[in-house]
């Protein structure tokens, strides 16, 4: 039988830490070249609104461990601008409604063992990825954090920082007024610590030893110059701005995926690949501009390997006065068989979700 699990099933079992154990050893299995993946692949069609573009993105990947994913999005994509920010915005049929699926099969038999709601999974694998780069990266004494945001990703990577060091203030900016101070309410009410809700966005750095990009921005948002000394810093929507890669000091980069076997030359850092049908229609919107790369090795010749700093053949963070980022690389598709193995394993246990006969999923000509 296949699991059919939604988004309420998984957050009875996917906790932070099981999250970020699981990313841990995805990352190990990578480096031994017991896993593999490949980056995010994107596929663009216009639609008749010229503001708007359907986007289909998948990523994929799998280990000797026992399980390959894939994970795939079907979204109408499109920008907005509010309270003088440009975000990024999708829906799937209508606004407030999504299509995000991981099909989750067995590598011992090729079997089809669950598909999986990726909402919940989503939110809790990149705060798991943030918070590892704090793990490794942020002073032992951080404890207070500079949020840009109040979503989502601005909870769950409260919920990860948490995990790897004592925070005790929170201080967030978002342009809406009533989800700051939400954000702040809830913030408090679950981790007990002091959050305070910010009108003016440069307020966010001041005494912040971490700084964390959690919004759905199409522009920079993390401004370099006003970053304090000592600072650690994520952003996982909208980017940093220039300035403030010329003042990190070390950049920690979790993983790169692996070339196509036998055609090393085509190994690339980008986080994504984008195929559009017409490709030179200027006047669309379109989500990667011409000729720019997806998130490449941000750090650039200050970057280290995660492998490097558990092998001990690079250090990360040597003074306390330093700068320092964090990123994935673009290895989701080893995040999504990995946390979706051990959420299936979870659900199976517990008697959770619905089942399906796998044989609606076969059939007897060969394909």
């Amino acid at each position: 039988m296949t699991l059919i699990l939604n988004n309420d099933d998984v957050k009875q079992v996917l906790t932070m830490d099981v999250t970020m154990e699981a990313l841990e050893k995805a990352y190990t299995e990578l480096v031994e070249r017991e896993a593999v993946c490949r980056p995010r692949i994107d596929l663009q069609v216009p639609t008749p609104d010229p503001e708007k573009m359907y986007q289909w993105g998948t990523m994929e990947g799998g280990s000797t461990s026992g399980y390959f994913a894939i994970r795939i999005k079907s979204d109408i994509v499109y920008e907005q601008e509010y309270n003088g920010a440009v975000t990024q915005e999708k829906y799937c049929v209508r606004p407030g409604l999504f299509c995000g699926l991981i099909l989750l099969t067995s590598i011992h038999n090729g079997e089809p063992l669950a598909i999986l709601n990726d909402g919940h999974l989503q939110h809790v694998r990149v705060g798991a990825d943030s918070g590892i780069g704090v793990k490794f990266m942020a002073r032992e004494d951080a404890e207070v954090v500079g949020m840009i945001g109040s979503g989502g990703m601005a909870r769950s990577h409260m919920e990860a920082f948490m995990q790897v060091r004592n925070i005790r203030r929170v201080q967030v900016y978002s342009p809406t007024k009533a989800n700051r101070e939400q954000y702040a309410r809830e913030m408090t009410e679950q981790f007990d610590v002091e959050a305070v809700p910010l009108s003016d966005p440069d307020a966010v750095y001041k005494g912040a030893d971490i700084i964390a990009g959690c919004t759905d921005s199409a522009v920079d948002i993390i401004e370099g110059s006003k970053v304090e000394e000592g600072t650690h810093i994520v952003s996982i929507g909208g980017r940093p701005d220039a300035t403030t890669f010329e003042r990190v000091d070390v950049s920690l980069r979790l993983g790169t995926a692996p070339a196509p076997w036998g055609l090393e030359e085509f190994e690339l850092p980008d986080e994504y690949i984008t195929y559009a049908a017409r490709p030179d229609d200027d006047g669309g919107f379109k989500m990667k501009r011409k000729r720019r790369r997806a998130h490449g090795v941000q750090g650039g010749d200050k970057n280290v390997m995660l492998a490097d700093l558990l092998s001990g053949k690079g250090a990360g963070r040597t003074s306390a006065a330093q700068i320092t980022y964090s990123e994935r690389g673009n290895v989701q598709g080893a995040q999504f068989y990995s946390v979706a193995g051990k959420v299936y394993e979870l659900c199976r246990e517990r008697g959770l979700g619905k089942e399906i006969p796998t044989e609606w999923l076969l059939q007897d000509i060969r394909d």
